[in-house]
């Protein structure tokens, strides 16, 4: 135990409030099944604030599956046992940028349509690119669950984390890896304020008020649930980005390095990600250190999906070359889960949490990334040692993480760190055993690396908006005689690293040869009235979201320049004209909760402005085609405004695409050094004319 505080109301935390009772969570059979027996307590009130929800995941479960139940059964129950009962759900309005990994719109399911208490909004109340990530579940206003956990889909598992768990499947009954998480149920005024955190996020997003819940004699606290903790204090330690009129909080950040400055002996830290600049700093100047404490890191062996591992793995990789170079002493371990038993899967470390010195527990919603310092909304609580009991309470429960990460049991693992100097040499000792924390070594792609831009571009700590982009791809310092040479390089840039992420890490590098380009045009112009098939396809794929700028360049790529322009504009033309007449028919009230709240200024922008606006909307896409002529429809703009401002709109982008479409053909027939030199000089040119157009009617909109 230290006797200086960590905690600055000033700086680093929000709010300090009392806990009668607080206890962790570890994985998810802890935390949903107490979160199932929590909800069907509730008397008054549940407010939810989520990055993520699927209504159909199962928060208990078991083998015969008599007792699964899943998060939307479960929450119709509590309102039907209970006729004063009201649910607020705020969901991160992800918009289409999630779509295929999560629930279509929740509130459309029939059961959850039909409860007038259970309200459901999406939360769009944030700068643009940057995510509502706080998950925060309140109930009555007198216990709270806060942490990393989201209720979505393939979040549940046990603390065995097994191979080939039958449980371990999400609602599409398809299995996932193993996933570790912890989350925070805390009793008493803590709850409190956590229900006014939610309530004025609520208000933020609805601006409806919702009343605070009566005092009540019983508490929704589950049953199956020991407190960890009694009687102690809680920190609130907030991520709010500036926007609007809202200030913006960075006390998550603050209290990272105000921590990581204030160990002796140990810093124990778990987490999704590792990215953030700041934390990289405050860890290599403790790592400098002769006599400073040991630093363990358990992050997860790979991130996400194919994106996340040639993005957030390869920041992440920078990082730690750099904490390693900066450990004189030896005092680093960074360290993944390991189990044998999985072959080629991994769990999924999501957890984010850090113990300094048995003295400091800290679980929240935020990431070691740039994004949770300033961007995301994020909702951290930590409680400092008071009492000989609250630091063994702390130790325990960092013995019960690591115990877990190393197929021991408590027990087993005090043991065993009672045979070596200390933590570090019980982590080296055990390396090479089948159930593990192995070193991470952190291994990417060379050329990934080398194409990856900066952390500025991939995760930013603020709104990056059009400037700003520009700024770090052509520096704006240079001398006015060198800006065409930077121009053209950033053209070059952003060419060579679509292209070579296309052709080296997707499917895509099977598919895109001379001979299946050429076989599939053949085949298509084969076919009796190709043209018409062509418009036909191209229009229903402009209709159902697929990339516009896909079928422009399939169009030409299989027709020709010429023929294939004209069928590209004809069938965008035909697209949107579809697209529109859906927005006319279901409205724009049903638009904007597909598409999510943000899209309500483009569609005043569209009807204020006319053929103009369409035209802008159409060079610059600020939103996606289908969703430019859904809002089009749903807006009070005129056919004709709507007909013109797009043919005038599409011919500049199907030019550019039609002249980059052939000289890319020709390159693959023919890939010679000349021939490639004239396809870097086409991207050049769609880059100058993109960049002059955007320019031309940016200025034009801001004199309108």
């Amino acid at each position: 135990m230290t006797s200086k505080s960590i905690i600055d109301p000033q700086t680093n935390c929000w709010s300090t409030q009392h806990a009668s009772r607080a206890a962790i969570l570890i994985d998810g059979e802890n935390y949903f099944g107490a979160l199932y027996e929590a909800i069907l307590n509730a008397r008054q009130m549940i407010m939810i604030l989520a990055w993520d929800i699927d209504s159909r995941m199962r928060l208990t479960r078991s083998e015969d599956g008599t007792e699964d139940h899943d998060l939307s059964d479960v929450l119709c129950s509590a309102l039907e046992a209970n006729p004063e009962l009201h649910i607020y759900i705020l969901n991160w309005d992800w918009a289409m940028l999630y779509s295929f990994e999560r629930e279509w719109l929740p509130n459309y399911r029939t059961q959850w349509k039909n409860q007038s208490r259970l309200h459901f909004e999406l939360d769009g109340e944030c700068p643009t690119g940057s995510s509502q990530h706080q998950k925060v579940i309140v109930i009555d206003d007198s216990v709270a669950f806060c942490g990393g956990f989201d209720l979505g889909k393939d979040r549940w598992d046990t603390s065995s984390h097994s191979a080939d768990d039958p449980s371990r499947v999400n609602p599409d009954q398809s299995s996932y890896p193993p996933f570790h998480d912890l989350q925070w149920l805390v009793e008493g005024d803590i709850a409190q304020q956590l229900g006014k955190l939610t309530r004025e996020r609520w208000h933020r997003v609805t601006h409806q008020h919702v009343a605070d819940c009566k005092k009540s004699s019983t508490s929704p606290w589950p049953e199956r649930v020991e407190p960890d903790f009694e009687n102690v204090d809680i920190n609130i330690s907030l991520t709010f980005p500036k926007y609007q009129d809202y200030p913006a909080h960075r006390e998550v950040e603050q209290l990272y390095i105000d921590s990581i400055r204030s160990a002796n002996t140990l810093i124990y830290i778990e987490n999704q990600y590792l990215s953030s600049q700041s934390i990289m700093a405050a860890l290599i100047e403790r790592l400098e250190e002769k006599d400073g404490p040991n630093v363990v890191m358990v992050l997860p062996k790979q991130t996400g999906g194919w994106l996340e591992q040639n993005t957030m793995d390869v920041l992440r990789a920078r990082i730690i070359v750099k904490i390693h170079e900066s450990d004189l002493h030896g005092h680093l371990r960074v360290c993944y889960p390991h189990q044998k038993a999985l072959g080629e899967q991994y769990i999924s470390v999501h957890s984010k949490t850090m113990i300094i010195d048995d003295h400091f527990l800290r679980v929240g919603s935020s990431n070691l990334s740039n994004r949770s310092m300033g961007f995301d909304s994020e909702c951290d609580l930590s409680i400092e040692a008071k009492t000989t009991a609250e630091s063994e309470k702390i130790k325990e429960i960092r013995e019960r993480l690591l115990a877990e990460h190393s197929g021991l049991s408590v027990e087993q693992f005090r043991e065993e760190l009672e045979k070596h100097a200390d933590l570090l040499a019980l982590i080296d000792a055990r390396a090479d055993n089948d159930h593990s924390l192995k070193p991470l070594h952190c291994e990417v792609d060379g050329l990934v690396d080398q194409l990856l831009p900066d952390y500025q571009v991939i995760d930013p700590e603020k709104p990056i908006n059009a400037e700003d982009m520009a700024t770090l791809l052509v520096p704006v310092k240079q001398q006015k005689s060198f800006k065409k040479q930077w121009l053209s390089a950033a053209a070059i840039i952003i060419f060579l690293i679509a292209m070579t992420l296309i052709w080296r890490f997707t499917p895509l590098a099977d598919a895109i040869s001379q001979d299946s380009i050429s076989n599939l045009a053949a085949q298509i112009e084969k076919l009796p009235f190709s043209p018409v098939i062509i418009l036909f396809f191209f229009a229903l794929a402009s209709v159902l979201a697929f990339p516009v700028t896909l079928l422009i360049i399939a169009s030409v790529l299989t027709f020709g320049p010429w023929w294939g322009s004209l069928y590209a504009l004809i069938g965008s033309i035909i697209g949107s004209l579809s697209g529109f007449a859906i927005g006319s028919l279901v409205g724009k009230s049903l638009i904007e909760k597909l598409t999510g709240s943000a899209i309500s200024r483009l569609s005043k922008r569209i009807s204020k402005h006319g053929i103009l606006s369409v035209i802008t909307v159409r060079i610059i896409p600020v939103a996606p085609f289908t969703i430019i002529n859904l809002i089009a429809g749903a807006s009070h703009i005129k056919l004709r405004d709507f007909f013109i401002g797009t043919v005038i709109g599409l011919l500049p982008g199907i030019m550019t695409l039609t002249l980059f479409a052939d000289s890319l053909i020709e390159t693959i027939k023919n890939p010679d050094p000349s021939q490639i030199m004239i396809l870097i000089g086409v991207m050049a040119l769609v880059v100058l004319v993109t960049v002059g157009l955007k320019k031309l009617f940016k200025s034009d909109n801001e004199q309108g």
